[in-house]
């Protein structure tokens, strides 16, 4: 016992407690809906998502914050201070679906070689969380990739949410569309306001580059959440 409390007397406990309550949190709330052990497993690839927005973070010398999650809204780092240019910030953006895109592929083999519906679901369950944050949208993830090639491109994201809230009247939806407001207004005058001069001023040949990143890992979720979704097992 005396060595478990120097081992944590030497840790941060503020941040661990935030991220560990906020994660058993959801755990317990999602398996009321799902059972335990898909709550589990849901909660644990939204970690590696927001595990890959921190990395990236940290790489790029950011002050960051450990990730904080609400049942039924997902989970968030906190930057601490703003990327000092576009790339950084499509740099962290694209790190978080990556690694979560990693975690759904684990989960997807394990169902393979296993036959566990289990780990089935929580593949295509990881795969749509993914491609589902690849919107063009700020706040989302997809906004803040695609904002290296312009903040114009956000409002080829309206009618993807406006779609998606048609089929799903989800109050998350409703709850990103009256986030994004404010950026997608920000884009008549040229970008959000408060931004350092050159902040946009990235060479051609790296705007194509995270163009085509985020392009080809969309299609890959947008495959495998398909032929993920035909392995399913029927519920009719």
């Amino acid at each position: 016992m005396k060595i478990l409390l120097l081992l944590l007397g030497g840790l941060k406990l503020g941040k661990i407690a935030l991220t560990g309550g906020t994660m058993l949190l959801s755990m317990v709330v999602y398996s009321f809906i799902f059972g335990w052990w898909y709550a589990v497993g849901f909660v644990l690839l939204i970690l590696f998502h927001e595990l890959g927005h921190y990395a990236a973070a940290k790489q790029r010398n950011l002050n960051v914050g450990a990730p904080t999650f609400i049942p039924f809204v997902g989970a968030w780092i906190q930057l601490k201070e703003q990327p000092m240019d576009v790339e950084t910030e499509a740099y962290v953006g694209i790190a978080g679906p990556v690694a979560g895109t990693f975690a759904a592929m684990a989960c997807y083999y394990v169902a393979e070689y296993t036959h566990s519906q289990l780990m089935l679901a929580l593949a295509y369950a990881g795969f749509m969380i993914n491609l589902f944050n690849l919107i063009p949208l700020s706040p989302l993830d997809g906004g803040r990739i695609t904002a290296i090639i312009s903040p114009k491109v956000w409002w080829l994201g309206v009618p993807i949410l406006i779609g998606l809230f048609v089929m799903n009247h989800s109050p998350m939806l409703l709850l990103i569309a009256i986030m994004a407001i404010p950026h997608l207004m920000a884009t008549f005058r040229g970008g959000p306001h408060g931004l350092p001069e050159r902040y946009y001023d990235v060479p051609l040949s790296t705007r194509v580059s995270y163009g085509l990143y985020y392009l080809g890992l969309a299609a890959f979720l947008g495959i495998m959440s398909y032929e993920t979704h035909l392995l399913l097992p029927s519920r009719n």
